[in-house]
């Protein structure tokens, strides 16, 4: 790591859960790595169909996801994920990333393009700052979504 402090390193101030697919166990040993220096959430995926079971029952705000998976690609988690309430931010990891996929990524509503091998610090950047949109998007509806489970559980309580 550089010379930067832990305190500098960017990170939710609470948990905040991130969705990692990727078909190389490699790339989820090393983003579970970067993600474990802060308040993150990893959850694993190696497919689509994996990735797309998972999100049915996490409310994730990032899904950091390879180029190509076995039974898709990224397109086709961000077509998926943009039907639900509270879509995550998508991030396309990629060897061979190149400026037509960072074009392509963010034309069709990704929000941005990592280049592997990843750098500790550009991770962590890209994922806190696709957090931080998707907490000013739909941050807001989740917390008074939480406070009213809150009362209603408080309130069988007191019946």
């Amino acid at each position: 790591m550089s010379g930067r402090s832990e305190s500098s390193i960017p990170s939710p101030e609470r948990t905040a859960t991130v969705l990692a697919v990727s078909p190389l166990p490699a790339d989820r040993v090393r983003l579970r790595e970067i993600l474990s220096q802060g308040n993150w959430k990893l959850h694993e995926a190696s497919d689509c169909g994996e990735a797309l079971a998972l999100l049915r029952g996490q409310n994730v705000s990032v899904l950091l996801c390879e180029r190509d998976l076995a039974d898709g690609n990224w397109e086709d988690l961000l077509k998926a994920t943009a039907r639900m309430p509270d879509p995550p931010n998508l991030i396309v990891f990629s060897r061979l990333a190149d400026e037509s996929l960072w074009a392509m990524v963010l034309n069709l509503g990704g929000f941005d393009v990592l280049i592997r091998p990843f750098e500790p610090e550009e991770v962590l950047r890209v994922t806190f700052a696709a957090w931080s949109r998707w907490q000013c998007d739909f941050g807001a509806s989740n917390a008074r979504e939480a406070e009213a489970a809150g009362r209603r559980r408080m309130s069988a309580f007191a019946d």
